[in-house]
């Protein structure tokens, strides 16, 4: 059985559809579990369909232009979520633990790696997930100076408990899973994200996968919250 996590991108309020390379063109979600595009009722009609966990993407946080902190705590006491609020540093992940279940430091913004090692030093692995951003094959960093491979060793150190792969040129394509990219880490619990699709079940399963992120997929009804 593969654990499917629902994606939900927030932007002003709503959740968002779009790429991941072309924020600025996000557009309302328009999704199966719901007629609108509200956060709160989509990630209710979630948990009615059985999801166990629910994955947020604050894009007004991370991109520095407000947050959707409110609405999150109020999904929080429905279903709890994974939240990528674009933590910088030990600070921002603490205060993101009073709004989420837990908390995901993702590449793309943390600022130092001596600020990740600090976080898994005081907090339990539990409420760690560690995004691994990804772009042309590459680790996708506004300030980390570091290979792919680089950055896969400091996790080998810090040995989390569960590390997401997204592959952000993918990201609402559907355009299939980087299965190069999930071989680089596959001594990890992993959870990959970033353009699966019904297809990639099989094979994801295959390689031991036992958890995904999916959005357009699943929003689209193509991806079921329950895979054999």
């Amino acid at each position: 059985m593969i654990e499917v996590i629902p994606v939900l991108d927030l932007m002003g309020s709503l959740a968002v559809t779009g790429k991941s390379s072309e924020r600025k063109k996000y557009k309302p979600l328009k999704s199966i579990f719901s007629t609108s595009p509200n956060p709160v009722e989509i990630a209710l009609s979630l948990k009615r369909a059985g999801a166990q966990r629910i994955y947020i993407a604050d894009l007004d946080a991370i991109t520095g232009q407000g947050s959707n902190i409110h609405i999150i705590q109020r999904i929080n006491h429905l279903i709890p979520v994974m939240l990528d609020f674009g933590i910088k540093d030990f600070k921002t992940f603490e205060f993101g633990l009073n709004i989420a279940w837990q908390v995901i430091v993702a590449t793309e913004t943390l600022r130092d790696i001596r600020e990740l090692k600090k976080i898994f030093r005081v907090f339990p692995k539990s409420r760690i997930v560690v995004s691994v951003d990804t772009k042309n094959g590459q680790l996708y960093s506004k300030n980390l100076n570091m290979t792919l491979e680089e950055f896969r060793d400091v996790l080998i150190q810090l040995d989390p408990g569960e590390i997401i792969l997204l592959d952000l040129r993918r990201v609402g394509t559907q355009q299939g899973i980087n299965r190069e990219l999930i071989k680089k880490f596959e001594k990890f619990d992993i959870i990959p994200g970033g353009g699966i699709k019904l297809q990639d079940i099989k094979m994801l399963s295959s390689m031991g996968i036992r958890k995904i992120l999916a959005g357009t997929a699943l929003h689209q009804g193509k991806i079921s919250l329950y895979i054999g």
